[in-house]
């Protein structure tokens, strides 16, 4: 009988693996770490230069996210900052503690 060779647990994501597609965020609903509901990705602001995502725009947003007085583009939709995204999958997830 061959030896059996031990596979890793954890295997390193090539830099191919952490990338994504911005079309797989819009639509997504933005949750808290906590599990407050924010509302719906909308859109995704960038630098144009550098490509850099800089906020989330927010649709439907829930009461909750409306009463925290978040910064708001030119037409009155709330953005949070990208910097605030913690993890994507069936959710968004944010760290408030970063956006308040």
């Amino acid at each position: 009988m061959a030896p059996v060779e031990k596979q890793p647990v954890f295997q390193e994501k090539s830099a191919e693996d952490n990338k994504f597609f911005s079309r797989e965020l819009l639509s997504k609903t933005v949750v808290s770490k906590t599990g407050k509901i924010f509302g719906e990705v909308g859109d995704l602001v960038f630098e144009v230069r550098t490509g850099e995502l800089i906020h989330i725009v927010l649709d439907n947003p829930t009461a909750y996210a409306a009463k925290l007085e978040l910064e708001k583009d030119k037409q009155g939709r709330i953005l949070l900052p990208f910097n605030a995204v913690i993890a994507s999958g069936d959710f968004l997830v944010i760290a408030e503690e970063d956006i308040i």
